[in-house]
């Protein structure tokens, strides 16, 4: 079965860095792009990053333009959100996410917290 892991997720003060991980299993993973969200208590979940299937091509959602980066690993079936200058705004639970066959996967995600 589809299985997406996320783990790095911490407390980290503002201006600082931290690298999320998704591990993935259950699909070919080469074949789909790949995608970060994140959500706050009582608001939707917001689209972060996406990565095309071969990492050619990627987008990023307004609030971390310029400030984080995605990436993937198609051996080792991971992807990878690198967060720079980090933000109080930008504390939330980090999901990773497929799309397969026009059904949503999640993981269970990842908190990152960003306060002094």
């Amino acid at each position: 079965q589809v299985q997406l892991v996320e783990s790095g997720g911490g407390l980290v003060q503002p201006g600082g860095s931290l690298r999320l991980s998704c591990a993935a299993s259950g699909f070919t993973f080469r074949n789909y792009p790949m995608k970060w969200y994140r959500q706050v208590p009582g608001k939707e979940r917001e689209l972060v990053a996406i990565i095309s299937e071969t990492g050619g091509w990627t987008n990023y959602g307004d609030a971390v333009k310029d400030r984080f980066t995605i990436s993937r690993d198609n051996a080792r079936n991971t992807v990878t959100l690198q967060m720079n200058s980090l933000k109080p705004e930008d504390t939330a639970e980090y999901y990773c996410n497929v799309r397969l066959g026009g059904m949503d996967y999640w993981g269970k995600g990842t908190l990152v917290t960003v306060s002094s």
